[in-house]
C-alpha cells in the first residue's frame, strides 16, 4: 500500500482530537494513521467549523484550506465538511481531483427539520456530482448515494471501517451488563432504548450508555426525563464522550452491547464489540445487519430488531437476559465473527487505491459533473 504523494485529507477541526470520539472522527483518524505508516503521508488539512452549518469564519477557512492546494492535486474532503457548502467545494472541484467521504447522507441526521433536510439533500447532492470520485463507508451506503443522488456507480467506492485487534471481553457476570455505545442523539434511538428497558425493569440489568452529548440538542435531557418517569435513573448511567483507555474499560465491562439506531451507514460500535467477542443487539437500520454479519445461517453474533420498535427491542433484550443457552450460543457466534473482521490496514489500503485511482482521472468536462 502506497498513498500517492501529495495527497491531502480535508477533515473537521475536532477529527484530529483523540478525545472528539465520533464513528467519523475515528475513521479519518485511524485511515489517516495507517497510511502514514505504510508511505508518504497523507496531509492532514483540519479546519474548525460548525459543519454542515458553519458560519463565515468556518467557511473562510475552507475556502482558503482549499485554496492553498495546487492544481491538479488528488484530494479527499469529509462529508461533513463539503457537502454542506456546495458553493465552496464545486469550484473547488474545477481545478482539484476531488473525492468526497460520506460518513452519513446530511439529511439522514434524525431530527433534522424537513426545510433543512431537504436543503442538506440538495446541496449535498451538488457537491457529489462535482466530486470525481464518492467513498461511502458500505456498500449499502454506496448503492444509496449513488440512487439518491444519480450518480454513476462506478464513481462511488466503497471503503468501510476497520477495526483493531484486542482481547475477548470479561464481562461482569455474563448476562446483565448492557452498554450502548453512541452519541445520545435521535438518530441512535436512546429513547426506544429507554422504553425497552422500562419494558424489562422487573428484571436483573444495568447499562452503561457512552457518548457525547449534543449540548446545543433537549434530546439528551427528554431521554434522563424518560428515565426518571420509568424509575430508572439510578440503572443507567451516561459516561460522556471518553478517550480509548476508558472505553476499552467500558467494553471490557459489556456482557451485551446494545445499538438501536435509526439510520446507521456502518456501525463502528458493533464492529468494535464483535472485535472483543460481545454479542449485540441492534437494529436493521441501514448497513447493520451486514455488519453484525452471517444472518440466517444460524451462527449470528447477535439479535437484530427493526428501527424505532421498542417492544421489538424489549424482547430481544429480554431474551438476552432469560436465555442462558442463547447467551452461549451468541457469545460463540461474537467470537468466531470477531476473527472475521478487517483491519484498519486493510481499510487504509482501500482507501489509499481510490487515492491512486483520483490521481488518476482526467479532468472531466463541467457538463460532465
Amino acid at each position: 500500500m502506497t498513498a500517492v504523494s501529495g495527497s491531502a485529507f480535508v477533515i473537521p477541526g475536532g477529527a484530529a482530537d483523540p478525545a472528539a470520539p465520533s464513528g467519523g472522527n475515528v475513521y479519518d483518524r485511524r485511515t489517516l494513521e495507517e497510511l502514514a505508516r505504510a508511505g508518504p503521508p497523507v496531509r492532514q488539512v483540519p479546519v474548525d467549523g460548525e459543519w454542515p452549518d458553519p458560519d463565515a469564519a468556518g467557511r473562510a477557512r475552507l475556502a482558503a484550506a482549499l485554496a492553498d492546494l495546487p492544481d491538479g492535486a488528488p484530494v479527499l474532503v469529509d462529508g461533513l465538511v463539503a457537502c454542506g457548502v456546495p458553493d465552496i467545494v464545486v469550484p473547488a472541484a474545477a481545478r482539484l481531483r476531488l473525492a468526497v467521504l460520506v460518513h452519513l447522507p446530511l439529511a439522514d441526521e434524525t431530527g433534522t427539520p424537513p426545510g433543512r433536510a431537504s436543503a442538506l439533500e440538495r446541496g449535498e447532492g451538488t457537491v457529489l456530482r462535482a466530486a470525481d470520485l464518492v467513498v461511502a463507508t458500505s456498500g449499502h451506503a454506496a448503492q444509496d448515494l449513488a440512487r439518491r443522488h444519480g450518480l454513476d456507480p462506478a464513481r462511488v467506492h466503497t471503503v468501510e471501517p476497520g477495526s483493531d485487534p484486542a482481547p475477548v471481553a470479561p464481562g461482569t457476570d455474563g448476562s446483565s451488563r448492557l452498554v450502548c455505545v453512541a452519541s445520545v442523539t435521535p438518530r441512535k434511538g436512546h429513547d426506544v432504548l429507554v422504553e425497552a428497558l422500562a419494558a424489562n425493569r422487573g428484571r436483573r440489568w444495568e447499562c452503561v450508555c457512552a457518548g457525547p452529548e449534543p449540548a446545543d440538542s433537549a434530546f439528551p435531557r427528554q431521554v434522563r426525563r424518560r428515565l426518571g418517569e420509568h424509575g430508572l435513573t439510578g440503572r443507567v448511567r451516561f459516561t460522556g464522550p471518553l478517550e480509548r483507555p476508558a472505553l476499552d474499560r467500558v467494553y471490557a465491562g459489556a456482557d451485551l452491547v446494545l445499538l438501536p439506531s435509526r439510520a446507521e451507514t456502518f456501525g463502528m460500535a458493533v464492529a468494535e464489540a464483535l472485535a472483543r467477542g460481545i454479542p449485540v443487539v441492534a437494529s436493521t437500520a441501514g448497513a447493520l445487519p451486514a455488519t453484525v454479519g452471517r444472518p440466517g445461517d444460524g451462527r449470528a453474533p447477535g439479535l437484530l430488531v427493526p428501527p424505532d420498535d421498542a417492544p421489538a427491542l424489549a424482547a430481544a433484550i429480554r431474551r438476552w437476559l432469560e436465555d442462558a443457552a442463547l447467551r452461549e450460543e451468541l457469545r460463540a457466534a461474537a467470537r468466531t465473527r470477531r476473527a472475521e473482521l478487517r483491519t484498519w490496514q486493510s481499510a487504509a489500503r482501500d482507501m489509499a487505491a481510490v487515492l491512486e485511482r483520483l490521481a488518476a482521472v482526467g479532468r472531466r468536462p463541467e457538463g460532465a459533473r
